[in-house]
């Protein structure tokens, strides 16, 4: 963590904006956004026309003067104006003006656990911009775990896993920090992506971009597992002719699709047991992996790491959010830092 907790707690308000969704957390109000994180531009004015939710609904329904942008991708802010533009709008005249009245405003927002100087310069730049005359950096890893209730400033190991669109990252934490992590470029969109690839090649049908997502898919029951549903219904638009068309797909067919990104998850966990020490890895044994962030979700995913790791596998109670409630729980003063007295000589 970049910022210490007294830091934190002068702080007015924090974001959390990640490739899929961005919230904001306002001191003494809670959370007050919780949108997409997209935007839809008219090309040819240059005016935001919807942000949000509406702006995700427009995503491949719109002419061709009406451009749907995602100014965050990887939890890196890769275009600052417009994700300036659409935290305005998303927060609203009422917050932004309570904003205002702070005398020098401050601000925090949560950045991936390897951000290079550059992402985190444009995760600054677009807060100061809405008028923050200082912004905190706290990793998404660390207010993850508070967010979840995790006792990471205890000198015991914990093991969590953000679970985000674009990437995975992976972590132990003991003592208020990361001791070792790991980040995998391997997320949500990606198990998405293979589920389309899958369909496209085994039954030439192409999905509505609405439909891609994987908890859609009707993996529902057990999902993943091979208790799940034999088979389900699919529609789309067929690949040669461009007209509707519905097949039935083999869930078992699916499941295998996915498996290559989800080894490369598996994969990302054994790094960091690796290199954790020894006397940590006993207490991840008991304790096991705790599950946070949207892709947290996906039905059967906490049932194959069980089975991969030999691990206990728990999903956060309300995953999507941990990050940001984390970070509103520091700015809030929920959290008290470990305090060790030195030896009396």
């Amino acid at each position: 963590m970049t910022a210490s907790l007294e830091q934190l707690r002068r702080c007015h308000f924090a974001v959390d904006m990640g490739a899929a969704r961005t919230r904001v957390f306002v001191k003494g109000a809670g959370l007050v956004v919780d949108q997409p994180s997209v935007a839809a531009v008219n090309t040819k004015t240059g005016a935001l026309i919807a942000v949000g939710e509406f702006a995700e609904k427009m995503t491949g329904r719109t002419p061709d003067y009406i451009r749907v942008v995602r100014p965050v991708s990887g939890g890196t802010v890769v275009d600052i104006e417009m994700a300036q533009r659409m935290l305005r709008q998303l927060l609203g005249d009422k917050v932004r003006r309570a904003l205002r009245r702070k005398p020098r405003l401050r601000a925090a927002i949560c950045t991936p656990h390897d951000a290079d100087p550059l992402a985190e310069r444009a995760a600054v730049e677009t807060l100061v911009g809405l008028g923050a005359r200082r912004v905190e950096l706290v990793d998404t890893l660390i207010a993850a775990g508070v967010g979840c209730g995790l006792p990471v400033e205890r000198p015991e190991a914990t093991m969590i896993m953000v679970c985000g669109a674009a990437a995975t990252q992976v972590a132990v934490l003991s003592l208020g920090a990361i001791v070792t992590a790991a980040r995998i470029p391997v997320g949500g969109e990606a198990i998405d992506h293979a589920i389309v690839q899958h369909l496209r090649h085994q039954h030439e049908l192409m999905l509505p971009s609405q439909s891609v997502r994987p908890l859609q898919l009707a993996l529902s029951g057990n999902g993943l597992t091979a208790h799940g549903p034999a088979s389900t219904e699919i529609h789309g638009r067929d690949v040669a002719t461009g007209l509707a068309r519905s097949v039935q797909v083999d869930t078992a067919a699916v499941r295998d699709a996915i498996q290559t990104p989800l080894t490369a998850v598996l994969d990302g966990i054994g790094k960091v047991l690796r290199v954790c020490p020894p006397d940590l890895v006993a207490d991840l044994a008991d304790r096991g992996i705790m599950m946070v962030g949207g892709s947290a979700l996906l039905p059967g995913l906490d049932q194959m790491l069980r089975h991969a790791t030999g691990m206990p596998v728990h999903i956060a109670e309300r995953p999507d959010v941990c990050a940001i409630l984390g970070l509103g729980a520091m700015l809030e003063g929920r959290i008290e830092p470990l305090v060790l007295d030195p030896l009396a000589t």
